[in-house]
Order: structure tokens, then sequence, then C-alpha cells
């Protein structure tokens, strides 16, 4: 039991800081998620644009929209300024990667570093 309130302890250290960013890297701005732009504090690289007005029109360019092309396999798309363009939200869907495409391991194995996104709370 110890052994896995420590495993627990490591996934969300783990999460907490890919969800996070520089303090002098933050904004107000919002981002493309999914079909929708939702507005907010967040990282520059992922609250890409300045104001509502700005993320509504590339919804409606959609050429600019990489994710209406739908590159994730699972989960939701989150256009970014880093390449690819995108990223895709795995948590909840029992996968993984850059696309959401690898199943979340469902047995222990030792050596294997867990993906965050696998981890159920």
């Amino acid at each position: 039991m110890r052994l896995a309130g420590y495993f627990l302890v490591i996934i969300a250290s783990l999460f907490w800081y890919v969800e996070t960013c520089e303090p002098n890297q933050t904004q107000n701005g919002c981002k493309i998620y999914g079909s929708e732009c939702l507005c907010g504090f967040g990282c520059k690289t992922e609250y890409v644009y300045r104001t509502r007005r700005a993320c509504l029109s590339a919804l409606r360019e959609r050429s600019t929209n990489i994710c209406y092309r739908q590159p994730c396999v699972r989960g939701i798309c989150i256009q970014t300024v880093q390449d690819p363009g995108f990223a895709c939200k795995c948590e909840g869907t029992g996968y993984y990667g850059q696309r959401c495409e690898k199943a979340c391991p469902t047995i222990p194995v030792r050596g294997l570093v867990f993906p965050h996104e696998c981890v159920v709370i």
C-alpha cells in the first residue's frame, strides 16, 4: 500500500509539472478547444489568441485551425503555437500519446513509466 501511495504522489507531481508554465509565460487570452473558443488565463503557448474576436476569426477561417482536420485519434484537440501546432488532451479516454493513439496499460509492468493521462483519480 505504501508503494501505491508513493506512486500516486509521483504521478500527481508529474501531472502538475506538465500543466504549468513559467510565471512570465502566462497571459489572458483565448484558445481553440475542440470546436469553440475558450478564454481565460494560462500559458502563452496554449492561449495563443489575444482576444475572443481573433479566436472566433480563426475558427471561421478553417484553414488556420489545425484542429479542424481532427488530428487527434481520441481526446480533444487544442491549437498551440508550438510545433506541430496542436496538442491532444487524452485525459479520461483510456489512451495516451501525441494523438491519443496508444491504449493505457491495464497491467502494471516493472520499469514502465505510467502515462499521467492514464491515471484515474
